[in-house]
């Protein structure tokens, strides 16, 4: 079975980052900043801005953190395509790679376009919730996830071929 190659992988990168922007771009256009639509008991549709990072890391500071988190998305991002062409022929770790890109590429914009990420997936128990966040956010812990999975399959896998040897 041939696996996918470099030009796959940027194209799977690139069809995440476009259904995340299509996702936000729905709820602003459906939403005010602050609305809650509630859809079960524990989840909610919300529009928030995040000025920062990952649960609103440095949200709080002048505005400087903009440009920062999108110069060190861009910076991982390359990092990340390199590692997509070195291992383009491989399942798992390009996986990772591309979710990783996507989610990043579409917080990216959201940071040039809005000057904040937009989320709106919001789940809760009671008063008790999550942060809410994207479909950018899900596709960077996703890929993060097989990121390491991969890491550690390899790891345990070369123990094993060192001792056939």
């Amino acid at each position: 079975m041939m696996r996918p190659r470099f030009s796959l992988w940027l194209l799977f990168a690139a069809v995440i980052a476009i259904l995340d922007q299509i996702t936000k771009q729905l709820m602003v256009g459906w939403l005010s900043e602050g609305d809650h639509v509630r859809v079960t008991s524990f989840f909610d549709l919300v529009l928030l801005y995040n000025h920062g990072a990952a649960f609103s890391f440095l949200a709080d500071h002048s505005g400087w953190q903009r440009w920062f988190f999108v110069i060190l998305a861009t910076v991982i991002c390359g990092w990340l395509l390199r590692l997509t062409w070195q291992h383009q022929h491989e399942r798992l770790q390009p996986f990772g790679f591309a979710l990783i890109i996507g989610g990043a590429v579409g917080n990216v914009i959201d940071r040039l376009w809005h000057g904040a990420v937009v989320d709106f997936l919001y789940f809760h128990a009671g008063r008790h919730g999550w942060p809410a966040f994207n479909l950018a956010d899900s596709a960077i812990t996703l890929g993060v996830c097989l990121m390491l999975w991969a890491q550690f399959r390899e790891a345990r896998q070369q123990p094993a071929q060192e001792n056939h040897q």
